[in-house]
């Protein structure tokens, strides 16, 4: 699969671009400029190939944006194309000039030279002073409005072919690798974890709040299977966010919620849990989603207090929610790499389980068993309530359908009963469970 690296200075609407050719608003578009921060990744609707949405290049020796173009000009390197965008409103500027030049030294890779916002030819610049930058005839879109893209895949298709391998597969293949996302409080870590599992600096990590701005979507392997990575923005409070650009990560980062199979939740260990954390974790419950708990910085907590710290965790959460038996909270340290492999394989070992399915005759064996050891109370009508037949319905979460006779409602405290039978029976005690009943249509039950 060739790699298309989308690049140029700040503000030119390289966003906007890569959510035009992939077909989704995964990169954070905003007026503003360094809006972008770390590379993200997606692939072309219709053509299969990896393309990925850089921070604007800019002139800085330190902090944020010096980090940002530094992996900038790291993706470029490893480019096999390269659409340089520039703003045809503005017309051609020093900055122009500057990282075009850059971009001729760091890669061999084809160029091709977009001049965006070009939807009106009155309010654009001459074009003639954009062949200065060595880039060949300059192509005029609109990426707002999906102009000009034409031109755009025939370069692409031509590189493609050029390169003449079986990796530049259709989109429609299957994605059946694991996705994850990484949520939690802001500095708590997650771009840490992220670099840990990767075993490379690739996002930006800084000792203060709302560094990561977009949900970074990285594919990788980790401890023996393909997965993709997730990390989002830092979520806080509503009556904390005052920002319009925070209130878009926030959202963004919520619906990663959605879009992945498990959720690791990462928590500073060295403070206490917060109800924001707890508000997430309910997030998660109730899309249905696995659920791990990360107590990141583990090591610099004190030795005496840990087993008071990690119960009282525990506690809160199985006080707090009534899909989870049992809440997967584990212990790592994201700086040193302590604990971070035995999580993936506590996830992996909950996945396998979460995408088989029970036979119904073993699930109506345990129901029978709980049944028996305790009887459903009587019913309003002093009627006996039968449970008679159950079945799984579905995963994440795993949902079972129960048919009862005589009963006009079953007791949420004998629900919890049987979850939590059934549950630990099954071994799904880190899994959330729903359980509904069907009443029998015996007229005469």
């Amino acid at each position: 699969m060739i790699k298309v690296i989308i690049a140029g200075r700040p503000n030119t609407g390289k966003s906007t671009l890569f959510n035009a050719l992939t077909g989704t608003r995964d990169a954070l578009v905003h007026d503003r400029p360094g809006v972008t921060r770390d590379t993200i990744s997606g692939t072309i609707k219709g053509r299969g190939y990896q393309v990925f949405d850089t921070a604007g290049l800019e002139n800085a020796k330190s902090g944020i944006a010096a980090d940002s173009t530094n992996m900038a000009v790291n993706a470029i390197a490893m480019a096999d194309a390269v659409l340089f965008v520039v703003d045809g409103r503005v017309g051609l500027t020093p900055m122009d000039l500057e990282w075009a030049k850059l971009v001729h030294r760091k890669t061999r890779a084809p160029v091709l030279l977009l001049v965006n916002k070009s939807e009106s030819m009155k309010r654009v610049a001459d074009i003639n002073d954009f062949y200065k930058l060595g880039c060949g005839e300059p192509v005029l879109i609109s990426a707002e409005h999906k102009r000009g893209f034409d031109e755009i895949f025939e370069f692409l298709d031509k590189i493609a072919g050029d390169t003449n391998t079986d990796d530049n597969i259709s989109e429609i293949t299957p994605d059946n690798r694991l996705k994850i996302a990484v949520l939690g409080q802001p500095n708590v870590g997650k771009s840490t974890f992220v670099n840990r599992v990767l075993g490379e600096k690739r996002q930006i990590v800084m000792d203060a709040p709302g560094i990561t701005r977009d949900t970074v979507k990285i594919p990788t392997h980790f401890y023996g299977r393909d997965i993709v990575l997730m990390d989002t923005a830092g979520l806080r409070r509503k009556a904390g966010v005052t920002d319009d650009v925070e209130t878009l990560s926030a959202l963004k980062a919520l619906d990663s919620i959605d879009k992945s199979d498990v959720v690791i939740l990462v928590v500073d260990a060295t403070k206490n849990i917060e109800n924001q954390a707890l508000g997430i974790a309910a997030r998660v419950y109730d899309a249905g989603k696995i659920l791990c708990v990360a107590l990141n910085k583990w090591d610099l907590v004190e030795p005496e207090l840990r087993d008071e710290k990690l119960l009282k965790l525990k506690h809160q959460f199985t006080n707090s929610f009534h899909q989870i038996i049992k809440p997967m909270i584990l212990a790592i340290s994201a700086e040193t790499g302590t604990g971070v492999q035995n999580m993936f394989k506590r996830i992996y070992q909950q996945w396998d389980i979460s995408t088989a399915s029970v036979p119904t005759s073993l699930l109506n064996r345990i129901v029978e068993k709980l049944v028996a050891d305790r009887q459903p109370p009587m019913s309003r009508l002093k009627r006996a309530m039968r449970i008679k037949f159950a079945r799984q319905t579905g995963r994440h979460p795993m949902r079972i359908l129960i048919n009862v006779g005589g009963a006009s409602d079953i007791p949420e405290s004998y629900t919890r009963y049987l979850r939590r039978g059934i549950a630990k029976a099954l071994e799904w005690e880190h899994l959330p469970i729903v359980i509904e009943y069907e009443k029998s249509e015996n007229p005469f039950d």
